[in-house]
């Protein structure tokens, strides 16, 4: 309000007076009109130029990106806006990344051909089996004629 009235003023009374009879420094009163003069160049960025930057950063990566990434990437090309409003807006138009694959077999195993690589062996009889092969041996006994030696 102070410096609404200062603004409107300033061709009465000396910019200097008016702040001091309302009790706000100069530098604040030029500042408040430099900072309202940049952030209305960068803040006011409708939803449809926004979302026409969106839905390019998402044809860019061929919908690769999720919100957090496209936030980012506007970010990274000077375009100041924030998470939420980026969130909601590509809600809104259903703007969504592809999720991962899912992982697809691709071998039949429940066929019902016969194993073909490799074929059938007849079994070999007249030896004997690996699993019955005599007594069981450790590591510390030596087999001789009489038996078995023990080292001790």
């Amino acid at each position: 309000m102070k410096y609404a009235f200062i603004q409107r003023h300033r061709r009465v009374w000396p910019i200097s007076v008016q702040c001091r009879v309302l009790e706000v420094s100069v530098a604040g009163y030029h500042g408040h009109f430099i900072r309202q003069a940049s952030d209305a160049q960068r803040r006011h960025l409708s939803d449809d130029a926004l979302l026409v930057h969106i839905k390019a950063i998402h044809a860019e990566t061929r919908g690769g990106y999720g919100w957090p990434r496209i936030w980012k990437e506007l970010l990274t090309r000077g375009i100041r806006v924030g998470k939420l409003r980026v969130q909601k807006l590509m809600q809104l138009h259903g703007i969504r990344a592809k999720g991962k694959r899912r992982f697809k077999v691709t071998t039949d195993s429940k066929h019902d051909l016969a194993d073909l690589a490799q074929p059938a062996r007849p079994a070999v009889h007249g030896g004997p089996s690996p699993t019955k092969s005599g007594p069981a041996t450790s590591l510390t006994s030596q087999p001789t004629r009489a038996g078995y030696s023990w080292p001790w």
